[in-house]
């Protein structure tokens, strides 16, 4: 719908101020958008390529240049820019495809799962990125909505999301020896909920302090002496967060 190709049942949306059902030519100028399924032409060069796309989008002819070069930049393309477009590889084909989305500069991304192996965040764009490889999306993300059925179950930062379905924070933490007496000392510590030994080396604990009461976790399981290899929080996993707030409606 935000692509303009699709024609809300209900409702609208804006982008830059343009209504989607009332100026959808007005958006298009203003979004980049780069299905997940990409027809690419055969028997032309990458520079080609874009060069079409940037006359289609009205850069003159003495910009162009310029144009492609930025996107082939942006994008890790420019040591294939006499390359055919057909002797790509998927990936490489992903890339060109966000490529001729960027040649007129638009203020927003659309994207279809995320172009592997870019720094999208340099590009200085805003992106809405449609994705179901949830761990991937963290990685990047700095906010997320859930859908389910075309309602919005659940928006917002990822990590305020995270900590409505997680009441409590895991660390995992790593001893050279001595695992039981490491044990005792978290027994009653102050944040700590409960801490369970995973092995000979390994232990777990829920806790429910602060970063400052978690630091002091760690002082004080140094100062007593206890040989900590390692002490870390547990990243949070946002397809705990999708099987969290979703009915399973949608498989």
């Amino acid at each position: 719908m935000l692509a303009t190709l699709l024609e809300p049942s209900s409702g609208t949306a804006t982008i830059d101020g343009f209504d989607i059902v009332k100026q959808p030519m007005d958006v298009r100028q203003r979004i980049g958008y780069m299905p997940d399924f990409f027809g690419l032409y055969d028997d032309v060069k990458v520079w080609e390529y874009l060069d079409f796309f940037a006359t289609i989008h009205q850069i003159p002819s003495r910009e162009r240049p310029a144009v492609i070069k930025q996107a082939l930049e942006l994008t890790d393309l420019t040591g294939k820019r006499n390359a055919y477009v057909q002797t790509l590889s998927r990936g490489m084909q992903q890339r060109l495809c966000l490529a001729k989305c960027l040649v007129h500069d638009p203020s927003l991304l659309l994207l279809d799962e995320p172009a592997s192996g870019l720094d999208l965040g340099r590009m200085g764009k805003i992106l809405i990125i449609s994705s179901h490889i949830l761990p991937e999306l963290s990685d990047f993300c700095n906010t997320v909505a859930i859908i389910e059925r075309g309602n919005m179950v659940a928006f917002g930062p990822v990590s305020s999301l995270l900590q409505q379905v997680r009441q409590s924070r895991e660390i995992h933490v790593r001893v050279l020896d001595r695992v039981a007496a490491t044990h005792a000392a978290l027994d009653g510590f102050p944040g700590v909920i409960e801490a369970t030994v995973q092995s000979e080396t390994e232990l777990r604990i829920s806790f429910d302090g602060d970063d400052h009461a978690q630091a002091n976790v760690l002082k004080t399981l140094i100062e007593k002496g206890l040989p900590v290899i390692s002490f870390q929080e547990a990243e949070a996993d946002l397809q705990d967060v999708f099987l969290q707030l979703t009915t399973g409606a949608v498989n």
